[in-house]
């Protein structure tokens, strides 16, 4: 693949780091006691941006080790403690890629089964584009789902009990829902547009153009981030399985990525990761927010979250800070803060 360096580096979501931060703060309110905080944050892992191990996406394995997407290789691989990532599966080459946004051929949102297969965002610009079914003892990948060429699947979420997967498109301001079954014969399947409107949308230019970007499912409902919007969304899910109405639960959360909840079973407490200022955000149920990790801590654009018990997991792409450091960050949670 072309050597990262020569491939676009998101001049225009660069150019609103700066603002950001101002509005950021407007946005903040006082950290509570009441409340998680996150402690002793560590970089463990950092990888070769110019190989294209630029990590966009998490989904934790039982022993702690973890999946991501190494969006610009267009590979998954597995992370695990004091050994080099292990490359799971690559995506096939795009020979003329004309994806939105990046230009490039990029492995995106992750989502991860029971029975450990892994399913896989990929956006390319053309009959690539779709989601993907990804064996990890066997390294094979597969085409499952057939999204727009010219969209940009992004955010990835399963529902196992329902047998379907939702993905957030970034520029048609759509969440798809597919099968996870592809049918025998007729190959990848076609998505239904699960949930449309002007929440999901991105904002005409100058804005960055990323609308619905991370995605994840909570207690029977889909939420949703917009990047461009700064917003948090809460979709339910109808007892047919329809869309409800879309709610918004947080705003303010300049250039939010995508995000993980705090608690298995507690509150809607979130942890954000806010793309542009390089930090994560520890957004409480009424909507209001703090920062918990900034680059101080050693983010570098932050893409996802993940949470397992006590440890948290933030990669970082680094995908417009020179010179670059793509990496890995654990901190602590501590539950003991919350009161439920």
């Amino acid at each position: 693949m072309p050597r990262l360096s020569r491939l676009p580096r998101f001049p225009r979501l660069a150019g609103i780091a700066t603002a950001a931060v101002a509005l950021a703060a407007l946005a903040s309110a006082p950290t509570s006691a009441h409340e998680p905080t996150l402690t002793d944050p560590r970089v463990v892992e950092h990888f070769d941006f110019e190989a294209g191990q630029t990590p966009e996406s998490i989904a934790l394995e039982p022993d702690g080790s973890a999946n991501v997407s190494f969006a610009f290789a267009r590979q998954v691989a597995r992370l695990s403690p004091h050994h080099e990532p292990r490359i799971i599966a690559e995506l096939p080459a795009v020979a003329n890629p004309t994806t939105p946004i990046v230009g490039a051929a990029v492995t995106v949102g992750i989502a991860r089964a029971h029975d450990g297969t892994l399913y896989v965002n990929y956006a390319t610009g053309t009959k690539l584009t779709g989601v993907w079914r990804v064996n990890p003892k066997h390294g094979t990948a597969k085409q499952i789902a057939c999204l727009p060429k010219q969209g940009f699947p992004n955010g990835l979420a399963l529902d196992e009990k329902r047998g379907v997967l939702y993905s957030a498109d970034s520029i048609n301001g759509t969440v798809w829902r597919v099968p996870t079954k592809a049918h025998p014969t007729r190959g990848c399947v076609k998505p239904k547009a699960w949930a449309t409107g002007r929440k999901l949308q991105p904002l005409p230019p100058p804005a960055v153009g990323v609308g619905a970007n991370g995605l994840q499912l909570r207690n029977g409902a889909v939420w949703v981030s917009n990047t461009d919007k700064g917003t948090l969304l809460r979709i339910p899910v109808k007892p047919n399985g329809s869309a409800g109405p879309i709610q918004t639960r947080a705003t303010g959360l300049t250039a939010i990525d995508d995000f993980a909840f705090a608690f298995p079973k507690h509150d809607d407490t979130v942890l954000a990761a806010l793309i542009a200022t390089s930090e994560v955000a520890v957004v409480r149920p009424n909507g209001t927010h703090s920062i918990a990790l900034t680059a101080e801590d050693g983010l570098a654009n932050p893409t996802s979250v993940a949470v397992r018990g006590k440890t948290v997991y933030v990669p970082s792409a680094s995908y417009f800070i020179t010179p670059p450091n793509p990496n890995l960050l654990l901190a602590t949670l501590n539950k003991h803060h919350h009161s439920s």
